[in-house]
């Protein structure tokens, strides 16, 4: 809880009822939107295993950047539209371009013998993630604010180290990556609960953007390290 809504509510039950209230309302709506934006992720994801991504061959760096630069901007436009239904549609349609990218990558799972398996996987291990740090940071009383500034820098070496190995293509760098990123999202999954329970986050059009690039990130990272470690290729 901000300290501002701490001080409002002290020795005052009915705001603190009202405030709770409002929490709760926004953590249901975020959980169902969140449930929502599943759908054109996998659709998306339909998609791109259909797609030819063969014009990503020769331009190995170019792509995955262009391709940040327009999920960015898309970003920046559901933050600017964050009060309107107009917010609604636009995460809607950065879910389907999320899951489309994700083509490459499941192209390549889908080539190894138990690729499907994997997927599965990776799928579910990324519920038991979600479910287990919802759950603990619903039901906790503790702040796990205290995470911020160390998930800020975790994120920040993520991205760089991402960047840099776009160039040097180093599979043992990309499952040190991918274990830190599963780490990373893990706890930001802990900690992005926690602030919309605590009211740190009051729209839940943000608080579902929050939580789908922890979702995201996390699948993807289980998934890269259960290719390399028990892909069975034919």
């Amino acid at each position: 809880m901000q300290p501002e809504l701490r001080t409002a509510t002290t020795g005052m039950p009915g705001a603190t009822q009202d405030f709770a209230l409002q929490q709760h309302k926004v953590l249901r709506n975020t959980y169902m939107l969140l449930a929502l934006t599943m759908i054109p992720t996998v659709i998306g994801a339909a998609v791109g295993v259909s797609t030819d991504f063969s014009f990503l061959r020769g331009y190995p760096v170019m792509g995955p950047l262009l391709m940040l630069a327009v999920m960015i901007g898309l970003l920046f436009s559901v933050s600017r539209f964050r009060n309107s239904s107009i917010g609604v549609l636009l995460l809607l349609v950065f879910t389907f371009i999320a899951g489309w990218w994700l083509g490459p990558m499941l192209q390549v799972a889908l080539g190894f013998r138990n690729g499907p398996q994997l997927i599965g996987m990776a799928a579910g291990g990324t519920g038991v993630v979600f479910f287990t740090m919802a759950t603990i940071a619903t039901v906790s009383k503790k702040d796990f604010g205290f995470l911020g500034n160390f998930l800020f820098v975790g994120l920040i070496l993520l991205i760089v180290a991402s960047l840099a190995n776009l160039f040097f293509q180093v599979p043992a760098a990309s499952l040190a990556i991918s274990a830190v990123g599963v780490l990373v999202f893990s706890l930001f999954l802990l900690y992005d609960v926690s602030r919309i329970v605590r009211g740190g986050e009051t729209n839940y059009i943000m608080a579902t953007m929050a939580l789908y690039l922890d979702i995201y990130n996390l699948f993807i990272s289980l998934l890269n390290i259960l290719m390399a470690l028990t892909g069975q290729r034919d």
